[in-house]
């Protein structure tokens, strides 16, 4: 690509919000974004791409339009004359303890707690009968709490601990070893672990996984083979071993390594996408024991979840879309030897293990169900969960005789309970003091019919007395891929919507895995229509029952998400008022060419796959089907300036075509958080500021001069 400076001129807008109330605008002046002739040849079509030269993340060019675009951002909303009024509201509900459910490695009790407003939550540990103590604060990883903590792991004995931190939200992670005794720094940081826990083998060393680094921006670069390393703590990582990858015939996007709970066995699974995985294992009782293939193929998602002796509990969905446990002899693992330990049924099955039984969790359309079971296969007891919601914990070592287990849906915040495995017996362990009262709300699950008459799940959650005469703000979220399943969770972020009046909306799209790889199948490559088909659907029918109108409507969602609003919003831009993507893959025919985005393939498909593959994601892909004179929701574009998973530059490229080709008066503002990433490890401080903005952002544009719970605010004041 030639050299150039793009000319940011200064072109103003007057943005007028519906409503009879609202009498003010705001002026907001967008950056001209420079176009440079760049084209493609898809089987014989060509295609522009006049924004390629954002997809540089390290030019001074790309680094000005970024602070332009902020520049032009921050301007508009600092002018919402209640965007302070959220902020205040968030960080006062924000404010309360936050208490993880305890674990013990060695003679410690470990666990985490958030004293309210800490940017990260804070690692405590305590002996029995011995005082609490500070064992890891990633507040002091850095000044600006955006270093956090990503992953930690302890030898069997708990005498070391390895754990991994993330600097601005990358997937690139450093790995850092403790003497749990001395609190002393091991060794020399091990760099560029990616995509990967660490798993010990004894106290002498361990496995991890990542990437050559790649040539060019270690943020966007492709990723192509991943490798898994064994490293001896107390040598340097020029030493490490390559255990798997590295090889043509060992090329995968994705390894992964780990060791079983009796140290007896290493297993490797590999994979080229986010679906499939091949499956080997390697007993490490046996001095230079060979790697046995388990499954050499990646037409299932395959793992081993436990062992005893040589016997392997497998999770998988082979043959049963729904996923099943085998049992396998480990000297002949493959699958025509496998034998059904809990069989295959019609709901989702998401197993976990601890204190000598497994715990079978079933998604019952998508609210949670957990039967217990001994290792022989016998049924013990379906565990009577304190309400219907999801979820999460059930799980420790074989020798636990308690653990913990966490409850919540859309209204309940989130409490840890204490689990007797022989009993059956849980006592509450835990509850947040929160300045919200479940009593005041409801949620309910509805189905509806998509576009082909499937039958959609739906959560809606308001306060109590809504009145359904079309005037309800409501963002309506969703996410359709993946296999990845949206489950009744709450958040405070939420219950700040919903003490508005406003209606929060969650529908359960096909692509996801609330009912089974069939219910994701249906959601991927040419079927990846259905996915936008279901949320429309979603739209229409609240619409339609009046929970809200067109001019009362936000659309959301993030990643795949992102992609999720992006193609509604071109599609349909008259089912909504505001349109909030956020870290979306928006550029469907370059997605793959980014990071380890080759990997999504499984549920899209590329560009080069075919002309047919081409043509269908072109004719979706947000970037490429924005359309010059179209009246487009209000649209606010979030992403970070240093996510290396879903690069920028798809929220880059899809802001310049709506900003150029936007010719009504809804604002078009892309807000780019510098020093993040794709979400995780994001500091409470900018978590705040970011939800402070959309909401003020949405309201506003829904036509709010004032917010429509003023009450809230004048206890807040009072």
């Amino acid at each position: 690509m030639k050299q150039f400076w793009p000319i940011l001129i200064a072109s103003t807008a007057l943005i007028a919000c519906h409503g009879d109330s609202q009498k003010n605008t705001i002026e907001v002046k967008y950056p001209t974004t420079a176009k440079v002739d760049t084209i493609d040849t898809y089987f014989d079509i060509q295609v522009n791409d006049p924004y390629r030269w954002l997809e540089d993340d390290r030019s001074p060019e790309t680094e000005a339009w970024v602070n332009d675009q902020n520049r032009a951002t921050f301007g508009y909303l600092e002018q919402i004359p209640f965007r302070q009024q959220l902020k205040d509201r968030l960080e006062k509900l924000w404010n309360y303890e936050k208490l993880g459910a305890p674990f013990k490695e060695g003679d410690y009790t470990y666990f985490y707690k958030n004293d309210g407003l800490q940017n990260q939550s804070v690692l405590y540990r305590q002996k029995e009968g011995g005082e609490v103590a500070v064992f890891l604060n990633p507040n002091t990883f850095s000044k600006d709490g955006t270093t956090s903590l990503a992953g930690l792991s302890f030898t069997i004995d708990g005498a070391l601990a390895a754990y991994q931190i993330s600097e601005g939200g990358s997937d690139w992670r450093k790995g850092i070893v403790l003497n749990t005794q001395t609190m002393e720094i091991v060794e020399d940081t091990i760099v560029d672990i990616k995509f990967s826990g660490i798993s010990w083998l004894g106290n002498e060393g361990y496995y991890y996984s990542s990437y050559d680094k790649p040539k060019g921006s270690e943020l966007s670069a492709k990723t192509d083979q991943h490798k898994v390393f064994y490293h001896k703590v107390g040598t340097p990582q020029e030493s490490d071993i390559l255990v798997y990858g590295g090889t043509a015939a060992q090329k995968h996007r994705y390894i992964g390594a780990s060791v079983t709970e009796d140290q007896q066995y290493l297993i490797i699974t590999a994979s080229n996408s986010t679906s499939g995985n091949k499956l080997f294992i390697r007993d490490l009782t046996k001095a230079n024991g060979e790697l046995t293939t388990i499954l050499d193929d990646e037409e299932s998602d395959s793992y081993v979840i436990d062992n005893m002796g040589s016997k392997l509990y497998i999770v998988t969905n082979r043959n049963a879309p729904n996923k099943k446990i085998v049992t396998v002899d480990a000297s002949n693992p493959r699958p025509e030897h496998w034998v059904d330990f809990i069989p295959e049924t019609k709901n989702v099955l998401s197993p976990n293990k601890g204190g000598g039984y497994f715990f079978a969790e079933y998604m019952v359309d998508a609210i949670s169900k957990v039967l217990q079971y001994g290792y022989d296969g016998k049924f013990v007891r379906e565990v009577q969960l304190p309400g219907l919601g999801s979820v999460s914990g059930f799980g420790g070592k074989k020798e636990d005789k308690e653990f913990y287990f966490s409850f919540t849906n859309y209204i309940i915040p989130g409490s840890s309970y204490k689990y007797n495995v022989e009993t059956g017996d849980y006592q509450l362990y835990w509850r947040p003091e929160i300045d919200f009262n479940p009593e005041d709300y409801e949620s309910k699950q509805i189905f509806y019919a998509s576009k082909d008459g499937t039958k959609v799940p739906m959560f809606i959650t308001y306060k109590k007395g809504l009145k359904l005469n079309g005037k309800n703000p409501t963002i309506l979220y969703g996410y359709g891929g993946f296999d990845i399943s949206l489950t009744p969770s709450f958040s405070i972020v939420n219950a700040i919507w919903m003490e508005q009046g406003g209606v929060y909306a969650v529908p359960n799209l096909r692509g996801g895995g609330e009912y089974g790889k069939e219910w994701h199948d249906a959601g991927i490559k040419t079927k990846k229509q259905n996915v936008f088909d279901d949320f429309i659907a979603a739209a229409e029918y609240l619409i339609d029952n009046e929970y809200t109108s067109p001019d009362f409507l936000a659309i959301r969602g993030g990643s795949n998400g992102g992609l999720l609003v992006g193609a509604t919003m071109t599609q349909r831009p008259d089912l909504m008022k505001v349109a909030l993507p956020a870290v979306g893959v928006m550029d469907m025919l370059r997605y793959h060419t980014f990071t380890a985005g080759a990997g999504w393939a499984y549920d899209y498909g590329t560009s080069q796959d075919s002309k047919e593959m081409f043509e269908y994601l072109k004719g979706y892909s947000p970037v490429h089907n924005v359309k010059q004179g179209m009246s487009y929701p209000a649209t606010l574009i979030t992403t970070g300036d240093h996510d290396d998973r879903v690069v920028p530059a798809h929220s880059f490229k899809f802001a310049a075509e709506l900003q150029e080709k936007q010719t009504f008066d809804n604002p078009t503002l892309i807000r780019i958080e510098t020093n993040a990433g794709h979400g995780a490890g994001t500091p409470v401080r900018k978590t705040i500021e970011q939800y402070a903005d959309i909401f003020a952002f949405t309201f506003y544009n829904m036509g709010y001069e004032t917010l429509p719970n003023q009450s809230v605010f004048k206890e807040f004041k009072d």
